[in-house]
């Protein structure tokens, strides 16, 4: 049996779209590309816009389209709020949303042997312990994402994902240190520590180990060299994260750091739990504590209310920010999130407006960081080749192009010549 994988969404969902991948090839499924024909397509899904909804139901008919035959499993964000939508969906025979993931061979195989969709789809809210499905037969690349937590307790007015992945649910460092040790043996130099409210890691656990309690059990693992975090609250950056990234030489200088609005009327009405003025702190500590490390950002353009005055003042936030990369969203409105229910909803026209000039900031923004770091050299966890240009990333998430010969999964001094596509030009020091 054939069984093809497609992920919508997050650096969460990549990591457990590998898991599930892992458990068909356990079972003795050939795993193929999603282009191809397959018997079963796994379809791990997201909801966090109206755009991924849409691009998840596009995904499952293109599936079906390939071979109408075809068992579809549907996961994810969207199939946990939207079930109803997904089971509609000609090819579907699977949902089960964001939790019961580690007996989805088990629900395709159900599925294969009966008519009818087998649809599990359980109250997320009551869940309370981490789905901890172990790695099986890693595919082998350089850099790994480790996924240590599930679930939101941030109710943003604006976001679905609270209500799609439950409270806050922790691996055990135990845990974290078994997977740890499975990568590493695996070949990954670089692993990516993920989560939906990745700051929160340890609350819910007995001994309420923290973040950083966690950095450091990744980090006592051979081989390991290098670490990088995922998103991660601005708030929840403690004093002891930030002295671990500063003393640490494994730790990657860069920090994801959502923003969502540069405005504090409009912070307010999103429910954040900082002002600007908060944010601009941090990260003025953040600079003196690591010098040179890149900062990146999330950006929603167009919330409900936001008028002119504070789009204009959220540009000249960002802007004296000086982000090293900027992801920029035009608001879309969640059914059931309090944002949606407002009256004062921002016409789409404008909505796309902002986002073109929030964009255009944004690109101006990465090319200056990227041309200030002409000229310097630094280490370049290589993990591609094409037509004999290989790239990859350095510590603070530059991507780099080079023709010279470079291993794959070391780190390599190279020095930053010239700007080229999305990064830089790279030559072998």
């Amino acid at each position: 049996m054939r069984a093809a994988f497609m992920t919508l969404g997050c650096k969460v969902n990549q990591f457990e779209t590998e898991t599930m991948e892992g458990l068909f090839r356990a079972r003795g499924y050939e795993i193929v590309p999603f282009e191809e024909r397959a018997d079963v397509y796994v379809i791990n899904t997201c909801s966090v816009t109206h755009l991924s909804d849409r691009k998840s139901r596009q995904i499952i008919r293109r599936a079906s389209r390939t071979n109408p035959s075809a068992c579809i499993a549907v996961a994810g964000c969207y199939a946990q709020v939207s079930p109803e939508e997904v089971r509609a969906l000609a090819g579907v025979r699977v949902v089960i949303g964001t939790e019961e993931r580690a007996r989805i061979v088990d629900y395709v195989e159900e599925a294969l042997r009966a008519d009818g969709v087998v649809e599990e789809i359980t109250d997320v809210m009551q869940a309370r312990a981490f789905e901890d499905i172990p790695l099986h037969g890693v595919p082998h690349r350089t850099r790994a994402f480790l996924k240590i937590e599930d679930g939101c307790q941030n109710f943003c007015s604006f976001c679905i994902i609270p209500y799609a992945r439950g409270p806050v649910k922790s691996r055990p460092l135990a845990a974290v240190a078994r997977e740890m040790e499975k990568l590493a043996a695996a070949g990954f130099r670089e692993v990516v520590l993920t989560g939906i409210h990745l700051g929160a890691y340890g609350i819910d656990l007995p001994q309420r180990p923290t973040l950083a309690d966690a950095c450091r059990t990744v980090l006592r693992t051979q081989g390991l060299r290098r670490l990088r975090l995922g998103s991660l609250e601005s708030v929840e950056l403690s004093e002891d994260l930030l002295s671990l990234v500063r003393t640490e030489p494994r730790f990657a200088p860069h920090l994801h750091l959502p923003l969502q609005a540069g405005s504090d009327n409009v912070l307010r009405a999103m429910n954040r739990r900082y002002d600007t003025a908060a944010f601009a702190q941090l990260l003025a500590d953040v600079r003196r504590a690591v010098p040179g490390a890149a900062i990146s950002t999330d950006i929603i353009v167009g919330f409900p209310g936001e008028t002119e005055e504070d789009f204009t003042a959220g540009l000249d936030f960002v802007r004296a920010m000086g982000f090293a990369r900027m992801h920029v969203f035009p608001y879309s409105a969640r059914r059931g999130t309090p944002a949606a229910r407002r009256t004062d909803q921002i016409a789409p026209p404008v909505r796309r407006e902002r986002a073109a000039r929030m964009q255009a900031l944004a690109e101006e923004m990465a090319e200056a960081y990227h041309r200030a770091a002409l000229g310097t050299v630094d280490e370049v966890l290589f993990e591609t080749e094409q037509d004999g240009v290989a790239d990859g990333l350095t510590g603070t998430y530059i991507r780099v192009y080079t023709d010279a010969a470079v291993p794959r999964g070391e780190l390599v001094p190279m020095r930053l010549v010239r700007l080229c596509r999305d990064g830089v030009w790279g030559e072998r020091v």
